[in-house]
């Protein structure tokens, strides 16, 4: 069943499609399109992330080893690491992300996309003050 629009947060072409958003947990969809632009690599300041692959391929780098997640495959990426996630594959990648506590919320990917989603370049100091502000940092 397909998530309704007031579910959905787009970032460029990334897409969330949120699930749970409770304090001990925020739970989404991932959509990375191939080759499309993502976040710059980052750690969490206070939350845990667990990526399971749905669909394709994502390709995930945790403190600098690179792991494919193919479907059915799950990776623990403990707070306080530095990872990035990108499709390096022609086809879209489809991952379920979890993050524990929840205190990345919805909310920080909304603040996010009003920022990315502009014509011409991004302010990406605003960009990392919302991340600062959510409790994520920049690698």
């Amino acid at each position: 069943m397909e998530a309704a629009m007031s579910d959905l947060v787009r970032i460029g072409e990334l897409e969330l499609r949120f699930k749970v958003g409770e304090p001990s947990a925020t739970m989404f969809e991932f959509r990375v399109p191939p080759r499309a632009r993502v976040p710059a690599p980052h750690h969490h300041a206070e939350a845990d992330e667990i990526v399971y692959s749905l669909e394709g391929i994502l390709t995930v780098t945790v403190d600098g080893t690179v792991q494919e997640l193919t479907p059915g495959e799950a990776l623990f990426i403990p707070r306080g690491s530095v990872h990035h996630h990108e499709n390096l594959h022609p086809d879209l990648s489809r991952s379920l992300v979890v993050i524990t506590p929840g205190t990345i919320t919805r909310a920080y990917f909304e603040e996010l996309a009003a920022v990315i989603n502009v014509p011409g370049k991004p302010d990406l100091e605003k960009a990392r003050e919302i991340m600062a502000r959510h409790g994520l940092a920049p690698a």
